[in-house]
């Protein structure tokens, strides 16, 4: 049961029982159910959610992908969601300023950045080994990035990875809304995290 204070639920299993879980039989294609708090912004809060976490995903799949390390950029990766976390809960936005003018923290960002820019250099380099002799030097700080680390970091970054529906036919959706009588929740196929 989700709590009143709570916009979104942990993660939890689907129960296996009755209720509308039976009705529609998701069970046996979702796992996982992400519970959103129904107060009129639910499929806002769910869509939002749910693409952040996609994206966040899709970064450390992209970073995995070209051998880099997890212990080399877990903790950028942790900062980086941190920050996001911080600037949400700030109603009057001065949070990104003050993250962004302590050290740390914008070395830390900066740093994941050029992590992934390295990470779509690595992974795509049938295309860009035409345009960069030394990938590797983009994840050198202070080093100045040039047009194809700006279209490297683009194409990492882009958000037309979200399917809002499966239309068309035959493409894979990158997240799963519940819909529920006015309501969203955010569904998981057994096959993700």
């Amino acid at each position: 049961q989700m709590d009143a204070r709570q916009f979104v639920s942990s993660r939890e299993e689907i129960p296996t029982g009755g209720g509308i879980c039976k009705v529609l039989d998701i069970f046996s294609q979702y796992k996982y159910i992400w519970e959103i708090r129904g107060d009129g912004n639910c499929f806002y809060r769910a869509l939002c959610f749910g693409h952040l976490e996609s994206l966040l995903q899709k970064d450390r799949a992209e970073l995995l992908a070209a051998g880099i390390d997890e212990n080399s950029f877990k903790y950028l990766l942790n900062m980086f969601v941190g920050v996001l976390e911080q600037c949400e809960a700030d109603e009057h936005g001065d949070t990104l300023l003050q993250l962004f003018n302590e050290q740390t923290t914008f070395d830390s960002m900066v740093q994941y950045l050029r992590l992934l820019t390295l990470a779509y250099l690595q992974n795509h380099a049938d295309f860009f080994s035409h345009f960069v002799e030394a990938p590797s030097q983009v994840e050198t700080m202070a080093m100045e990035c040039d047009h194809i680390d700006i279209l490297a970091l683009s194409e990492a970054l882009d958000g037309q990875r979200l399917a809002h529906h499966t239309i068309p036919e035959g493409t894979q959706p990158s997240l799963h809304l519940l819909y529920k009588t006015a309501h969203y929740d955010i569904l998981y196929p057994h096959h993700c995290h």
